[in-house]
């Protein structure tokens, strides 16, 4: 019985009927939670919409905690014990908690716990596990981490040097090292909001020079998931 409902509540398999719909179901119930952090008021709908919506990631996560074992490929209560801190139980936790603050209109003290609302927006990523295209994306990031966090090092690293040499060439123009540190950020995305600029002949040869070099950084990310992915489909094939 507990293996049939892991069976139903993970990412459905092709022949599954009863899986896929509980996917479809789920999808449904986490945008629909949603629909709330989109407007100021908080009308009576929307109480009710988080209060069901949020009764069904309980029943849901408590599901997954029952049937941890399989998940973690673990005998006994020691799955119960490690899967709530695993990345998507906690993201589950993070979308449950907020709705359950009824107590804190009674105490002042627990009214810190509204901070928690914020969190909401963490139902968003319950979406993951439900969508096979959103799960192979992150097996092929899984992959290609090692080559995707050198690209994140030259980045960091493009980011911290330009910044340095366009501090020094042009101090005028920026006051602080976080002035050139964000200057050249916007660099390196090539997106230029034009609130930070140099202005000597000097300082916009190396924004050229920036943007020409921030091209290529930002283009090799794309590459290597384009490639990991079109692996990763030809795997599955």
């Amino acid at each position: 019985m507990r293996k049939r409902i892991y069976e139903i509540i993970e990412v459905s398999k092709d022949n599954d009927l009863v899986s896929k719909i509980y996917d479809i179901f789920m999808m449904v119930v986490i945008f629909a939670s949603l629909i709330p952090l989109a407007f100021k008021e908080q009308t009576t709908v929307f109480l009710w919409l988080d209060k069901i919506t949020v009764m069904i990631f309980i029943v849901d996560y408590l599901l997954r905690l029952i049937t941890a074992d399989y998940k973690l490929n673990s005998k006994g209560k020691a799955a119960i014990l490690i899967y709530p801190f695993t990345p998507m139980a906690i993201i589950d936790l993070l979308s449950i908690l907020p709705s359950m603050t009824i107590l804190n209109s009674g105490f002042k003290l627990l009214k810190i716990f509204r901070l928690l609302r914020t969190f909401r927006v963490f139902r968003v990523f319950k979406a993951v596990r439900y969508s096979k295209n959103i799960m192979l994306i992150l097996s092929v990031l899984k992959r290609q981490k090692d080559s995707l966090l050198v690209v994140l090092w030259l980045a960091v690293a493009y980011v911290l040097v330009s910044a340095l040499v366009i501090f020094n060439v042009e101090p005028q123009t920026f006051d602080s090292f976080f002035d050139a540190v964000y200057w050249a950020t916007i660099s390196l995305t090539t997106m230029g909001y034009g609130d930070i600029y140099p202005v000597s002949t000097a300082g916009q040869v190396i924004t050229m020079l920036s943007s020409v070099l921030g091209i290529a950084i930002v283009a090799l990310p794309a590459s290597i998931i384009t490639t990991g992915y079109m692996e990763e489909v030809n795997s599955d094939k």
